[in-house]
Parts: C-alpha cells; sequence; structure tokens
C-alpha cells in the first residue's frame, strides 16, 4: 500500500470519527430551546431518547433542569425523578408532565412511594420551583429548579415514557429500555452513570430462583432417593446414612440462603406480594427446620418410638418435597410475568 493511499484512509477514519463525534455532541448541546434558555451542561441519557441539561448554583444547591424526551407523540407521559434513598423507582422523587385533553400541558410532582403507583400529584421531599412543560413537535419536554436534597451534587436518577389515557399516565413497558432508565448523576462534575435499578431486581430474582431449584429442587429429591433406595443394600450401611444427611443438610444451607433473599426481595417491593408462593416458602422453610431438629431425636433402631418418629420424619420429607416442586413452578411463573403481563400486580407497575 503505497504512501498516498495511506494518507487517504487515514484521512477518511479520521473524517469519520469526527462526524461520529459531532453526532453524539449535536444530540444534546446543539439543541437550542424555544425560550432561548441555556444551560451549562448537558447529557445524552443512556435509553429513551431523553436528555438532560442543567446549570447548578452552587451557593444555593440548587439545579436548573431541562427534560427532553423525543420520539413521544400527545398520548405519551414522561416523568424524570432524583431518588434520595434509593437507585430504582421505590422512593423517586419524580417531575410528570402530558398533554392533557384540552390540548394544555399538564407538568405536576409526584412522591413514588409504591410499584402500584399511578403517578398521582403529590408533593416531594425537597422543594421544586417554575415546574412547567412544552410540546414541541414530537418532543416533550420539563422544565424545573430542583433544591438538591441535602445539598448533594452527586444523586440517583430515574427517567421514564409511557402512554396515556384519559388524561391519566398508564403503566409503562415492563421489558427492553423503560427498565434500564436509571442511573445517577452528578450536578457539580457533570458525570452520569447508567446503572438500571430494574435489571438489579431481576437479577436478584434470578438468584432466588437458581438457589431455591438447586435447595428443594434438586438436592433434597436427591437426598430422599438415597435414604429410599441405597440403604436397601447391606454393603451400603451406613454410607447411605451420610449421604442422605450430607445432601439434606446443605439441601437445607441452601435453601436459607434462598428463603432469605425472598425476604430481602419482598421487604425491597412494596405493593407487590405473591401470596402462595410466600406462603409456601414459609411452610417449606418450617417444615425443613423441624426436620433438620428431628435429627437430634433420632432414637435408635430398637427403641419403642422409633416407629412413630419414622412416621413423622417421612411425613415431613414427604410434604416438603411436594411443596417444593409446587413452589418451583409457582416462582418459574412470577419470573415470566413481566414479559407476559398476565393480570397481576408486576403487569400495573408504573415508573
Amino acid at each position: 500500500m503505497d504512501g498516498s493511499l495511506k494518507n487517504a484512509l487515514f484521512s477518511c477514519a479520521l473524517l469519520l470519527l469526527c462526524f461520529s463525534t459531532t453526532g453524539r455532541a449535536a444530540s444534546c448541546s446543539s439543541y437550542s430551546f424555544s425560550n432561548n434558555k441555556v444551560y451549562s451542561t448537558c447529557t445524552d441519557l443512556s435509553v429513551l431518547n431523553s436528555f438532560l441539561y442543567w446549570s447548578y448554583d452552587p451557593s444555593a444547591g440548587t439545579a436548573d433542569i431541562a427534560f427532553r424526551v423525543t420520539g413521544v407523540s400527545t398520548s405519551n407521559w414522561v416523568a424524570w425523578a432524583i431518588n434520595p434513598t434509593g437507585s430504582g423507582m421505590l422512593g423517586a422523587q419524580a417531575l410528570v408532565a402530558f398533554q392533557n385533553s384540552s390540548g394544555a400541558m399538564h407538568a405536576y410532582t409526584s412522591s413514588v412511594q409504591s410499584y402500584a403507583t399511578t403517578l398521582s400529584s403529590s408533593s416531594l421531599s425537597f422543594s421544586v420551583s417554575s415546574l412547567s412543560a412544552e410540546m414541541s413537535g414530537s418532543q416533550m419536554m420539563i422544565f424545573a429548579t430542583v433544591q438538591l436534597p441535602d445539598n448533594k451534587t452527586s444523586v440517583n436518577q430515574v427517567w421514564q415514557v409511557g402512554p396515556v389515557s384519559s388524561d391519566s399516565p398508564q403503566a409503562h413497558a415492563q421489558s427492553g429500555d423503560n427498565l434500564k432508565s436509571a442511573g445517577s448523576v452528578n450536578f457539580l462534575s457533570g458525570v452520569v452513570v447508567s446503572s438500571g435499578g430494574a435489571g438489579s431486581r431481576q437479577r436478584k430474582k434470578n438468584v432466588h430462583g437458581v438457589l431455591n431449584a438447586v435447595s428443594w429442587g434438586t438436592l433434597m429429591p436427591i437426598g430422599v432417593m438415597i435414604a429410599r433406595y441405597m440403604k436397601v443394600f447391606k454393603a451400603a450401611d451406613p454410607a447411605w446414612f451420610y449421604l442422605h444427611i450430607t445432601c439434606q443438610t446443605s439441601a437445607y444451607i441452601v435453601g436459607v440462603a434462598g428463603w432469605a433473599t425472598g425476604l430481602k426481595l419482598g421487604s425491597d417491593s412494596h405493593g407487590i406480594v405473591y401470596h402462595a408462593h410466600r406462603n409456601i416458602g414459609i411452610s417449606l422453610f418450617c417444615l425443613a427446620t423441624l426436620q433438620v431438629f428431628a435429627l437430634l431425636l433420632r432414637p435408635k433402631k430398637d427403641h419403642k418410638y422409633r416407629f412413630y418418629w419414622n412416621v413423622y420424619h417421612h411425613s415431613i420429607g414427604y410434604t416438603v418435597i411436594v411443596l417444593s416442586i409446587v413452589n418451583i413452578f409457582k416462582g418459574l411463573d412470577i419470573l415470566t410475568l413481566p414479559r407476559s403481563g398476565r393480570g397481576h400486580t408486576l403487569a400495573s407497575l408504573y415508573f
């Protein structure tokens, strides 16, 4: 390859880099607001065609912000929020806007205290002034001056887009980019990080499901089969017993970890209760704990109470197996609910 061709290719690559960089910058910094408002910093948010503009006043601890979303229509609502207590939806202090049936823009505040919120109007935990909204073509914008909580310059943010029906915000999509619209923003340095709080919650669900599938769905049945089919062979005694105890003890330990993650998910999911799955899980934990303590009270083979102990041990054991299978399938059904939207609380989640 001669020098002139190399130079030509280098020049083309340099031009492409410049154009791509300019294109990214133009997405927010080259935009001019109709009110001639100018902001000192702007950023392209990672999803939902959204952009955030702000000017930070360190002496007052306030941020003059503009939130812009493109590719929306008059049948959409948009929202941007600061979450002073968490990284996702719950606790988010939101600025919401949509165009009502009269054609006027409606901008208001909404404090999200439940996953079943309908984004009703309510005051926030910090002050907001000069709140307004504007619709321009396929773009919707929210303007406000926000008093940053505790004068913090770095805060967790959430943003969202959803449909409007009868002048009321409806549930947004429960998949794709709508589950990734979370992160943090530093109003002083301009650093923006995207995290996706809903994705983190989904990972916790997956961990909960895997732990319980390994415990109740795998180790526990294997331990039962070892006791049921190996002890008939004299050569396997007492090896079968120690294998049985190892499997059941391991299943219980892993099951306790899965139960704990379920409790954590429940405490983080206000307004969402899977009654059958929760009640069966509590029953499983209690029955399995009784089985563990029963090991300490196990009579010798020739003891007069050994027969009654065997009845108790087998009854509780098989009950645990049946309940665990039922609850695993209920858990798998729950994991598919956000995508299928089958008539459950998850299908009516907002923000």
